[in-house]
């Protein structure tokens, strides 16, 4: 019972991360990783359980939704789908003890973007005093290395979207965060095609369902909130939570 219940209050809190700014599998992975599994089935688990949670998200903000400067939605999200897949293909082929060695390095890395990635993208927008001015092929480009990341991944894959469009296109990050959202859902919904027939995540379904119940109502719980809560507390809670399980994961190690 404790076990069910932390998964599915790790499955809520990661929803609503996932729906205010990113950060959801700094509390999935390492939820599911504290209740047996491995590293690589957590990290498929985790991808899976959070695929509503991202969707229900998406469709809060599907009013919202803009296109990326003069990349069309579909493009980008045709890109996002190609390398998601691409990125679970490579988790899943690649020895789970690179994977196993990686995880506290990918959560850190995931962690100083957290942390500075939208410093780095202002200051770089001053010093040019415009954006780059990326073209549509730019764009996409830098779309479906992304994605590659998030199926492999995912931690933080999202700021790094707002990060690649504010630099490149001068996005406003409030202005972009609803097509972030329905990107990362795209990269989410691609791996998760691949790891429901290849992966070892369905031979614990009680936990996948918990997780995934949970994440669904953080999902749509968050979309919501993010819209009334101060940016600055969302962000610090993402952070807190990146910092915590980053350093707990390298002590693990």
């Amino acid at each position: 019972m404790s076990e069910t219940l932390l998964v599915l209050l790790a499955g809520v809190a990661a929803g609503a991360l996932n729906a205010v700014g990113g950060g959801g599998t700094f509390v999935a992975l390492p939820a599911l990783v504290a209740v047996g599994q491995s590293p690589v089935t957590a990290n498929a688990s985790s991808t899976i359980a959070l695929v509503p949670g991202s969707v229900v998200g998406a469709w809060v903000y599907r009013r919202e939704l803009a296109p990326v400067g003069t990349t069309s939605t579909t493009a980008l999200t045709t890109a996002s789908v190609i390398g998601g897949g691409m990125g679970a293909g490579l988790l899943l082929a690649l020895p789970s003890e690179a994977f196993d060695a990686a995880v506290p390095w990918l959560l850190a890395f995931a962690t100083v973007l957290l942390a500075f990635g939208r410093r780095v993208s202002g200051a770089l927008s001053s010093a040019l005093d415009r954006p780059l001015g990326m073209g549509s092929r730019t764009v996409l480009a830098g779309q479906f290395l992304l994605s590659v990341y998030g199926g492999y991944f995912g931690g933080a894959v999202g700021i790094m979207m707002l990060a690649l469009w504010s630099i490149g296109l001068g996005l406003d990050a409030a202005a972009g965060n609803p097509m972030r959202v329905a990107q990362v859902a795209a990269v989410y919904l691609s791996a998760t095609a691949l790891f429901l027939v290849a992966s070892d995540a369905l031979s614990s379904p009680l936990v996948l369902t918990t997780m995934l119940a949970g994440a669904v109502a953080g999902g749509f719980g968050g979309a919501h909130l993010a819209r009334r809560l101060p940016a600055r507390l969302l962000r610090g809670a993402v952070l807190t939570t990146a910092v915590t399980m980053t350093v707990l994961y390298f002590l693990r190690g």
